[in-house]
């Protein structure tokens, strides 16, 4: 009953009505007025701003017109090759000579390039068909290289033209070196098959290998030219590899896709 009659005084002869209410404390004031600047800041920045996404994919260092397989149009036994491996060579120049039934044949090469791989030798049969060399389509040794990147389908249409690449070279230590500068110069919207593949690069099993989690798309990119580095390529370092590049090396390419911004996420 004390605390009763105590309160029941309390509300009948209220005090200090005139002294100010504090509603809260300077550091309360500067905390809201932080949250509020955060708030807006990201705000607007969901409006204006974008957010940059890449996607990695296996690569390949060719020169712009790919490789092409020597196939045999005879069946028979190699008797003599005529062509060395690396040697470059112009079109319809002699590469192995076969002993048929009907006589000696010649496989010649289809069109002019390098000899990058030599798959048969002397004493060896042959059928119609069977790839007997890997060819790549080059002119001349000044001829540049580019990267073909085979990214994922589903990520084909998010490339825009010209977007960065960055391409780690596989023979060129990374934390050393860097990695190779690029830009995209075109996009094959057709889903590659292994056949395909195989024969742009010149080798069945890389077809296989580029296809294993399904079709992907064919990235052509354009290296960045440097006179000042060994390579004659860019470099995200100042000097990088003290070596030149040769075609045919792998290389994991990151691709920059198309900006998003981040207020899309969030509408349905």
């Amino acid at each position: 009953m004390q605390f009763r009659q105590q309160a029941l005084a309390k509300l009948q002869s209220p005090e200090e009505l005139d002294l100010p209410v504090r509603l809260a404390r300077p550091q309360g004031w500067l905390a809201l007025g932080i949250t509020v600047v955060v708030m807006a800041a990201a705000s607007v920045w969901a409006v204006t701003g974008s957010v940059a996404s890449t996607v990695s994919a296996q690569a390949v260092l060719t020169h712009g017109q790919g490789s092409y397989l020597l196939q045999s149009p005879v069946a028979g036994q190699v008797t003599a090759v005529l062509a060395r491996q690396g040697e470059r060579l112009p079109a319809n120049a002699p590469v192995l000579k076969v002993r048929t039934s009907q006589g000696d044949s010649v496989v010649r090469t289809v069109a002019a390039g390098r000899v990058t791989t030599l798959a048969a030798t002397i004493g060896q049969i042959i059928q119609t068909g069977t790839n007997v060399a890997a060819v790549e389509r080059v002119a001349h040794a000044s001829d540049p290289l580019y990267a073909t990147v085979y990214v994922p389908a589903e990520n084909a249409a998010a490339i825009p033209a010209h977007a960065t690449v960055d391409l780690t070279v596989s023979s060129v230590p990374a934390q050393r070196y860097g990695v190779l500068r690029g830009r995209v110069k075109a996009v094959d919207r057709t889903a590659q098959s292994a056949q395909s593949i195989s024969a742009f690069l010149g080798d069945s099993q890389l077809g296989e290998q580029f296809t294993r989690k399904g079709r992907p798309v064919a990235v052509l990119v354009e290296l960045e030219r440097s006179k000042a580095t060994k390579s004659g390529y860019r470099w995200s370092t100042t000097d990088g590899p003290p070596f030149g590049l040769d075609s045919m090396t792998f290389a994991t390419g990151s691709v920059r896709l198309a900006d998003q911004r981040p207020v899309d996420w969030l509408l349905p």
